[in-house]
């Protein structure tokens, strides 16, 4: 995943940066809460950098950290001591900074002496705001030069962007404190074992007026905080006990994420979308959120249904090579910030994505056999007819059947599948492919798309349409067998280049074509040993690129890394297949990553292997939480229980595989159909209660022909 420049990335924001989020502003500190504009710290809202200093001294002197905590996603609470004091082993003094993001940030300064005698010290805030693109910050550009500030009226700053098109600004404000050039002062008095504390509240201004860090909302909403909503959405969701507690605090840490990683539609209110990753994607992506909510219906079927109707109303109208937007296609990233617009020729939409998509269609006929769609649904329906237009009129350029990307302007993504970094597609000898690419794991992708609209057109007793969908779904199935399969290595090609030359690499994508279900039955087999092999499987993951491969470098963000969405397909494929030891072994793997990683699997992490370092090995720049990471989980734990249902035919599958290796799970109120599920499994066998009247419960793994979420060989 990445912006739509992705040929640089971003900056790592240094060891135990500390992250909250709200909405889509967010704010990025050092672990004793400073922010530096040198890095990629900052307070951000409307994709710009609203603060770009925020130094915290005790009589000239930075604090030390001692511990940071992030109670909530919007809230983190710093622990810190002040500098030495002479003549003392040890400070007396400890510093604690208690930060919120929630509708404006507030940030608690509170100091404990723990001193026998009186101390005076002076508490100085320096603060600076460069009003830089979130991009500019992201990639180091960011020349952090700050803007002029007007003191106000006591305990108030203004400071205001000379050059922002929406005037965007900071109104600083903190009582009994003073302001000096660039810093906020307090003169303190402790007295023995004495207690201060102030309250410093940053409120982001737009053409002079105040707004907040999250949009306005009406009504009811509009009374609810941060932690009422999270609390709220918390309290609907799913509740999992397992035996196994390593994986409960995972699957409840990726609870928490997604939570925190939800968005709201601005122009309706009513619907969630998945944002796709802290600290630089709190936007809509076309392909993350299309992801994530599939991977989390068993948690929440909103997110789907939210990111669909979002979606599909920023569907592409009209050619338009500057976004890269044609009709039909589905977008790849939406932003805020004024480079960013002038950057896509004046829009905020950027449609530079070859799979989001076919992913729409595929996503929507997941969310329909979940029982999700509401009534009145002929507008997703329709969209997803505009979406099989776009991949037939304009994702297969040379009418050879099969979906490539070159991009349309020198700006745009060269790369547009989910490796999209500059190199991220490549020759087994590590040279780089050409564009036009067609991408292994899209055309299954494709296949996917013409079956699941086959299936929606099936639900509604049009057979006609359903027949003729499924014929192109198979003509493309054999066509793909037939060109991207490379017999001699026993594996499929990652794509076809510009000269439909198949590119030889061993990448992890033929996994994703085992989860779409258009690999051939005499093929599986050996794609499920490769990905298994030494040179692919790492003990913690199995690998973006194969370590025998010429561009593999464990330490590279897609080639040679392991991510951790990209596993869970990969292992949802194998058990497609019914290769269920080879699925476990690599959801085990990823459980144990994710201990490692206190609960939480980031976005990706080195590919080194486990006999070489007996820990995961982290990436500096990782995105952490990230929304398709943070579903992972999710999917993996369906997965291993084979639950599958599909409310149109009145079926569900339940057939676990979690008996011996993880204990006993029970999954409480999953969402279906507007009913709660509940599963219990153990040694004693499998209950689930609550299933809908009318349904049929199939104690076996859903056939194959079915979708693309689960199933084993029919």
């Amino acid at each position: 995943m990445a912006g739509w420049n992705a040929d640089t990335l971003a900056r790592p924001a240094g060891k135990g940066a500390v992250t909250i989020v709200e909405g889509s502003s967010f704010c990025i500190s050092a672990a004793n809460g400073d922010m530096v504009p040198t890095l990629p710290h900052g307070v951000f809202v409307r994709d710009t950098r609203l603060v770009s200093r925020w130094t915290l001294l005790v009589d000239g002197m930075p604090v030390e950290s001692l511990a940071a905590m992030t109670p909530d996603p919007h809230r983190a609470v710093m622990v810190g001591r002040a500098a030495h004091v002479p003549g003392q082993a040890d400070t007396p003094i400890i510093v604690e900074r208690d930060r919120r993001l929630d509708g404006h940030l507030n940030e608690l300064v509170t100091l404990r002496s723990f001193s026998r005698t009186e101390l005076r010290c002076r508490v100085e805030v320096l603060l600076e705001a460069d009003f830089a693109d979130i991009f500019e910050v992201k990639e180091g550009r960011a020349a952090g030069v700050a803007q002029p500030r007007v003191h106000g009226p006591r305990g108030r700053m203004l400071i205001e962007s000379t050059s922002h098109p929406e005037r965007l600004g900071l109104e600083v404000s903190a009582a009994r404190s003073t302001f000096a050039a660039d810093r906020v002062v307090f003169d303190v008095t402790l007295p023995p074992h004495g207690v201060w504390s102030e309250e410093i509240r940053l409120n982001p201004t737009r053409s002079g007026e105040e707004i907040t860090f999250r949009p306005h909302q009406e009504g009811i909403a509009d009374m609810l905080s941060s932690s009422e909503k999270y609390l709220d959405w918390h309290a609907r969701i799913p509740r999992p006990t397992l035996e196994d507690g390593a994986i409960e605090k995972v699957l409840l840490q990726s609870h928490r994420d997604l939570g925190a990683l939800r968005i709201e539609d601005p122009l309706h209110r009513e619907r969630q979308v998945v944002a796709a990753g802290v600290p630089w994607f709190m936007a809509l992506f076309g392909r993350d959120s299309l992801l994530t909510s599939l991977m989390s219906l068993p948690l929440d079927p909103s997110l789907a249904l939210g990111t669909l109707r979002t979606l599909a109303e920023l569907q592409g109208t009209e050619t338009e090579p500057a976004s890269e937007e044609q009709p039909g296609r589905i977008l790849h990233e939406v932003r805020l910030g004024a480079t960013t617009n002038l950057a896509l020729g004046g829009r905020s939409v950027y449609f530079g994505s070859i799979d989001a998509t076919p992913l729409f269609v595929e996503t929507l006929a997941e969310l329909a056999r979940w029982g999700g769609l509401p009534e009145e649904h002929a507008d997703l329906l329709a969209a997803a007819d505009r979406a099989i237009d776009w991949v037939e009129k304009f994702g297969d350029r040379d009418g050879d059947g099969f979906v490539e990307y070159a991009r349309l302007n020198e700006h745009g993504l060269i790369n547009q599948g989910w490796k999209d970094s500059w190199d991220g597609i490549n020759f087994a000898d590590g040279s780089l492919a050409e564009a036009p690419i067609a991408l292994c794991e899209v055309q299954g992708y494709v296949y996917s798309a013409y079956r699941s609209r086959a299936e929606l057109a099936s639900f509604a007793g049009q057979l006609s349409q359903a027949r003729d969908l499924e014929q192109r779904a198979a003509a493309l199935k054999a066509e793909f067998n037939a060109r991207f399969w490379l017999p001699d290595r026993g594996y499929f090609a990652i794509a076809l280049d510009n000269d439909k030359r198949p590119v030889d690499a061993c990448a992890s994508n033929m996994g994703h074509c085992l989860w779409s279900g258009i690999v051939d039955d005499d093929k599986a087999a050996q794609v499920a040993e490769r990905l298994l092999s030494r040179e692919m499987f790492t003990g913690w993951g199995i690998r973006t690129l194969a370590s025998d491969m010429g561009a593999y470098n464990p330490a590279s963000y897609h080639n040679g890394s392991v991510w951790p969405h990209d596993n869970a397909i990969i292992a949802a494929g194998l058990m497609r297949y019914g290769f269920v030891e080879e699925a476990q072994r690599v959801i085990y793997a990823l459980f144990e990553a994710a201990e490692r990683f206190d609960s939480r699997l980031p976005e990706l992490f080195c590919g080194f292997d486990r006999s070489e370092y007996a820990e995961p090995v982290p990436y500096p720049a990782s995105c952490s939480p990230q929304a398709w990471a943070a579903a992972a989980p999710i999917m993996m734990m369906r997965t291993l229980l084979r639950f599958d249902p599909c409310l149109p035919r009145k079926e569900v599958w339940l057939a676990p595989t979690v008996q011996e290796t993880l204990g006993a799970v029970q999954l409480r109120d999953i969402p279906l159909a507007g009913s709660r599920v509940s599963l219990e499994v153990s040694g004693r066998g499998v209950s689930i209660t609550g299933v809908p009247d009318g349904l049929t419960l199939r104690r076996e793994p859903r056939p194959r022909a079915f979708g693309m979420a689960g199933g084993t060989r029919s």
